[in-house]
């Protein structure tokens, strides 16, 4: 029902208004990606201004006139807006036009549930679909009569309409239900990680970025990835293997959009749920698109709408290949922490640079330092070897020795528990090690 698409594009006029009081206005360009992104073949482009949206129409009366004459001239089958519709304005359009009328949101949600490839994508997808139906159930009805009628058979009985927003309250129940069993699997999965001391690192940014260009390149997954927006719908988790850190996840995440539909952060809040509980964000950023800071801020937007605002985060900036003279390099803050990567994942140029930053940056969680054991803790010494932890071990003249360690911190306080200890009882031959990675 939800999923069956035209074999060809559909010709479509697109419509993209600015009003006065308008701050952060939509992107035409983007617009016309995302309507190619959807199968659409655009054959006329209505712009205009005005100083607030008719409450009927969206437009005033002399353009909807001109969109009738484009619709009629190209023959068009669908007229597209760039901005969000009430359900009455888009049955006055219909009614005008007599052609299929599709606003910003329903635009987005055509193209994830072209891109949805798992169960769970698709559930996280109808869900938002049907939530968007929802208030617009009375277009496509014109028999609002009774079920039950005739004689003998009168009752309150309920309209076509009641019943089928009956149905969809059931059947968004249900897919609710069924996605908190997903977010209650990926729960456990998270757990498994956490105690596996298994840095998660997950992948976000802009839709078009190269996420998966680059997840692809780090990870030899053969990941969906094209040239256009929300190639990427449904999270893909693999792991890489860092110098000096060890073992990591890697994952691959939707993509963000200008005034992404609160309903659509609300669907997939399960798949985001990988962001806000990563231990590292990569955030991916086009470094050759024209409105490159816009960008980084809608997505630290979304970000902090997701909880994640506060998580620990490495910028990379992709596709220097389209720069000139661009060469790869690591931009750091003045304590020399890794703040950005340039790289190119289409070429690879500059992916030992972000595999050095990544262990640096995941390499601050992990103790690498010397520490004095009596020979009282001969157990803790034991489990230690038994964990791999011990890099060397020098013996003390007064009993006892001197290990050098590198272990994960989550994992040394595994261990010290068990034996009543925290890091503070141990005796460190330097300064105690860094607790966390830096903010």
């Amino acid at each position: 029902m939800f999923f069956d698409r035209p074999e060809s594009g559909e010709l479509a006029v697109l419509v993209h208004l600015r009003f006065s009081q308008d701050t952060d206005p939509e992107d035409p360009r983007e617009f016309e990606e995302l309507v190619l992104s959807a199968g659409g073949d655009p054959v006329a482009f209505v712009t205009g201004r005005r100083s607030a949206p008719n409450p009927k129409f969206f437009l005033g009366a002399g353009k909807v006139e001109e969109l009738r004459e484009l619709v009629l001239q190209h023959c068009a089958e669908l007229v597209i807006f760039n901005h969000t519709l009430s359900p009455s304005q888009e049955r006055n359009l219909e009614k005008a036009l007599q052609c299929r009328v599709l606003d910003r949101t329903g635009l987005i949600l055509d193209i994830f549930a072209q891109r949805a490839r798992t169960h769970e994508g698709k559930l996280q997808v109808e869900l938002a679909q049907l939530g968007h139906m929802s208030t617009r159930l009375i277009r496509g009805w014109t028999h609002l009569e009774r079920q039950k009628g005739g004689i003998g058979l009168r009752g309150p009985g309920e309209t076509q309409l009641e019943t089928d927003r009956r149905l969809l309250r059931v059947r968004i129940k249900s897919i609710e239900k069924r996605l908190q069993r997903v977010r209650s699997q990926r729960n456990q999965g998270r757990r498994s990680r956490q105690r596996a001391a298994v840095d998660t690192v997950s992948l976000v940014g802009y839709t078009n970025a190269g996420k998966s260009t680059l997840f692809n390149r780090a990870t030899s997954a053969g990941v969906y990835a094209e040239d256009q927006l929300f190639a990427t719908l449904d999270p893909t988790m693999r792991r890489i293997d860092l110098p000096e850190v060890g073992s990591a996840v890697l994952a691959d995440t939707v993509g963000f959009i200008s005034h992404l539909p609160h309903r659509l952060v609300e669907a997939f809040r399960a798949t985001l749920e990988e962001a806000a509980n990563a231990d590292l964000l990569l955030h991916i950023i086009d470094a050759a698109a024209e409105q490159r800071e816009h960008h980084i801020e809608q997505v630290e937007q979304v970000l902090a709408d997701i909880g994640a605002g506060s998580i620990p985060r490495l910028k990379v900036y992709n596709k220097i290949d389209l720069l000139a003279d661009m060469p790869a390099r690591i931009d750091r803050n003045p304590q020399g922490r890794p703040q950005a990567v340039w790289l190119s994942a289409q070429s690879g140029t500059g992916l030992a640079l972000l595999y050095q930053a990544l262990a640096e940056l995941l390499g601050e969680a992990v103790i690498q330092q010397r520490v004095r054991l009596p020979a009282s803790r001969a157990r803790l010494r034991a489990m230690l070897y038994q964990h791999r932890a011990v890099v060397d071990e020098t013996p003390r003249d007064s009993g006892g020795s001197e290990l050098a360690l590198r272990i994960p911190e989550a994992d040394l306080r595994r261990l010290l528990n068990t034996e009543s200890m925290t890091l503070e009882d141990l005796e460190w031959v330097d300064l105690a090690p860094s607790r966390q990675l830096a903010g």
